[in-house]
């Protein structure tokens, strides 16, 4: 047999980001309905490597049934080199012989079901007139999350905070290439967050560095780049007002840093997780209750997600033929 193959641009070409913000929502409303065995990632730290390698399996059942697995290392240094500080392969099995299906690059996928996800959070939890977005971070989610937020809202203004004030003008000069709202690059996060009602924090910060203060009522805040139990971009008061919806609540309760810290501070417990995604998308659960909440997604990303992913790629490269394909047996 012969198994698919997909470099990044193949990736990038056949996952659109409105077709993976349809399939993102599908797969969440398939967790929540119980269709979808998914252990914790397992992570690889070794003390003395310059990153470490996550391990995230899973399976689908029903039409699309598949198992899948992302092995991916996280690599902070690398974009400094150049390079997306995710690296690795999804792997896309058969449901019915176990046979490996496909290879696929995993940087691309993640970048674009990351996004998606969060596009799927802010159409769902957003006030519908939401329109001025403001993204901390430059790097590959910080581009990615534009073209999803572009997708679900109508966006008017955008501005661009990052720890050098360079970057986000660089971030802004690319961007407006492909964007016709305005871009405006600030030299701080309180600059970019006046009058913001979607945020992004995307960023490789270890400590906050978004306040409540800074925040607008009715506002909606897609937080995803801290994902380990040490890190976070938001402050304690910041998840204490904010109606928290999670991917995951098993994942968030042991790996995600800006619940935890919030925890361990005396200031929330288990119950502030109002709902998952898939349990809002499958009406088990509200969403946003009044035009005043600030609603906060924590996303940390999910094995399905990558697995349901990949599924739509394998079809849509086999009916049009894409890719590489490779004897394998």
């Amino acid at each position: 047999m012969k198994i698919l193959i997909l470099s990044h641009d193949e990736v990038a070409e056949l996952l659109p980001m409105k077709d993976c913000i349809a399939v993102m929502r599908e797969a969440l409303i398939a967790l929540a309905a119980g269709q979808v065995h998914q252990p914790l990632r397992t992570i690889i730290r070794p003390p003395d490597a310059a990153g470490l390698m996550g391990l995230m399996p899973s399976y689908i059942s029903g039409d699309s049934a598949a198992f899948g697995l992302k092995a991916i290392c996280i690599f902070p240094g690398n974009p400094a080199k150049g390079k997306d500080a995710h690296q690795g392969a999804v792997l896309l099995f058969s449901a019915e012989t176990g046979e490996l299906l496909a290879m696929m690059n995993a940087s691309a996928i993640t970048a674009i079901r990351t996004a998606a996800v969060s596009g799927v959070a802010t159409d769902l939890l957003a006030r519908k007139d939401a329109c001025n977005l403001a993204i901390i971070g430059t790097g590959v989610q910080a581009r990615s999350h534009l073209a999803a937020m572009s997708e679900v809202r109508f966006i008017k203004r955008c501005r661009i905070a990052s720890r050098q004030v360079e970057h986000a003008e660089e971030f802004a000069e690319e961007m407006r290439r492909s964007f016709s709202f305005a871009l405006e690059p600030v030299e701080t996060v309180e600059e970019a967050l006046k009058g913001a009602d979607l945020i992004v924090t995307a960023t490789t910060a270890a400590e906050p560095i978004l306040k409540r203060e800074w925040i607008s009522s009715g506002a909606h805040l897609n937080v995803v780049g801290a994902s380990t139990p040490n890190t976070r971009e938001v402050d304690t008061a910041t998840i204490a007002v904010s109606s928290l919806f999670v991917d995951r609540r098993e994942s968030t309760i042991n790996e995600a840093g800006d619940y935890l810290f919030a925890v361990r501070d005396g200031t929330i417990g288990p119950d502030h997780i109002r709902a998952e995604l898939g349990e809002v998308l499958h009406g088990g659960k509200p969403g946003r209750t009044s035009p005043d909440e600030i609603t906060l997604f924590k996303s940390l990303g999910l094995a399905v997600e990558d697995l349901a992913a990949a599924e739509y790629l394998y079809r849509k490269a086999k009916e049009l033929s894409a890719g590489t394909w490779v004897e394998y047996s």
